[in-house]
């Protein structure tokens, strides 16, 4: 589905704890995917830009950071499968919603709580002698 081209790879250092080997090994990495310039549908880069995510920046670019394991490949695969899963995510296509008709016994369930939240609030006012 995505072709290995339109992906850059960046070594990053990674975050946190880890002693040494992590301020002086870049095992972390930085996935970039352009998605105007991909080979996607035109439906699914739709999608993706509209998705209200932090990893899309404003000019169509998914930035994903794997760094969760101490190798450059298996984060690099981490990365690479969180890509897969956001663009199968978008290209999955959301049935449309059939409108229906609220049932007759919630309505009369919805109805029967609106007064008796009504006849507690009235319940609260002063107390005439």
């Amino acid at each position: 589905m995505i072709s290995p081209h339109e992906l850059h790879f960046t070594a990053i250092r990674a975050q946190g704890p880890g002693g040494q080997n992590v301020n002086k090994v870049s095992c972390a990495v930085h996935l970039r995917f352009d998605i105007r310039a991909s080979s996607l549908p035109e439906a699914v880069k739709e999608r993706l830009l509209q998705r209200p995510d932090q990893r899309v920046s404003g000019d169509g670019v998914i930035v994903i950071k794997a760094q969760s394991s101490r190798s450059l490949e298996q984060n690099k695969l981490e990365a690479l499968a969180r890509l897969q899963a956001l663009v199968a995510e978008a290209a999955r296509v959301q049935p449309p919603r059939k409108a229906t008709r609220p049932t007759r016994g919630s309505q009369r369930r919805r109805l029967e709580t609106k007064s008796q939240r009504g006849e507690i609030k009235a319940g609260r006012g002063k107390v005439g002698w």
